[in-house]
């Protein structure tokens, strides 16, 4: 059970193992991109092109849905960004249970946004977990963990691509050992547990009054999703690219003043350092070197954005 890219590797890895894939299950088929032409999931490309049955209900709670799954008679389900609850009855259906690939070291943020938070909150080093589903979200017992460094520039759509093929080969070395009896899923420590919320489109938006090494943090964490915006009067521009630089000739700058950068890029005040900006993105337009937008908009420096 999966929906995004990022979920394909569980899945190819399971079928490299020899494991025997008698359905995938994958969110219903959603309109996309600008034309808003509907297109199919990730998972279910990949799926298709093996030759794999694909099921795609919107909700698994349906009676005729859980009969459907039922008759399918599986071992183990494997869930990887699903996106869909899972009620009792999936959870209770194979022997072996229902067993999740989860972006952190549980019981550290657990739901909905794992590698955002590890990014924002400054860690250099994160974990990808398999553990057994249970009815409390990211709360069942964990089978095995491995850990992963954070790149100090590496955004939260490189890091969920690298957990999750982590995870991958995680789930087929443990899978093995799980069917035998030869593991022991581990109780989480509740004492430990922290709780990550889904993201909004206004968590994006950039507070200038904050530190640079923040924003630079929140402009990796936020990368795609929601991405981090400011407005450059009644425009709306997305900071895709930035670091954290240290600037004493700008300290006097109110928070969001543009300024120059000798290499020619752009920086932007905050409330502590300077925002090196690489990469931005006016609404409308595609995304571009800093360097290049300023010879396009030179009045772009020396400019406050809010």
């Amino acid at each position: 059970m999966g929906t995004p890219q990022f979920a394909v590797p569980v899945l190819s890895a399971l079928l490299d193992a020899g494991h025997d894939i008698v359905a995938v299950y994958s969110q219903p088929d959603r309109p996309t991109g600008r034309g808003k032409r509907v297109a199919a999931t990730p998972v279910k490309r990949f799926a298709e092109e093996r030759g794999l049955r694909v099921y795609q209900p919107p909700s698994l709670r349906a009676p005729e849905v859980q009969d459907e799954l039922a008759s399918l008679s599986p071992d183990v389900i494997v869930v990887a960004a699903y996106g869909l609850f899972l009620p009792p009855g999936t959870l209770e259906m194979p022997p072996l249970g229902c067993l999740n690939v989860h972006p952190s070291l549980l019981p550290r943020y657990r739901g909905a946004s794992p590698v955002a938070s590890a990014i924002l909150s400054g860690d250099s080093v994160t974990w990808v977990t398999v553990m057994k589903i249970g009815e409390q979200m990211d709360a069942g017992p964990v089978l095995a963990s491995r850990e992963a460094a954070i790149g100090p520039e590496e955004n939260a759509e490189e890091l969920t691509v690298r957990l999750f093929e982590t995870g991958a080969s995680l789930l087929v070395e443990v899978l093995p050992e799980w069917e035998q009896g030869r593991l022991e899923a581990r109780p989480q420590n509740e004492s430990e547990a922290t709780v990550t919320r889904r993201l909004s489109r206004e968590d994006g938006e950039i507070a200038w009054g904050l530190d640079a090494a923040h924003i630079a943090r929140q402009v990796r964490a936020y990368h795609p999703w929601p991405g981090s915006f400011t407005r450059w009067g009644d425009r709306l521009l997305k900071v895709v690219e930035a670091s954290a630089v240290d600037s004493q000739d700008e300290a006097s700058s109110p928070p969001g003043t543009v300024v120059s950068l000798p290499d020619g890029g752009v920086g932007i005040a905050t409330g502590e350092g300077l925002l090196a900006v690489r990469r931005l993105q006016l609404a409308g337009r595609q995304v571009g070197e800093a360097g290049e937008f300023v010879q396009g908009h030179p009045d772009f420096v020396g400019a406050t954005v809010a």
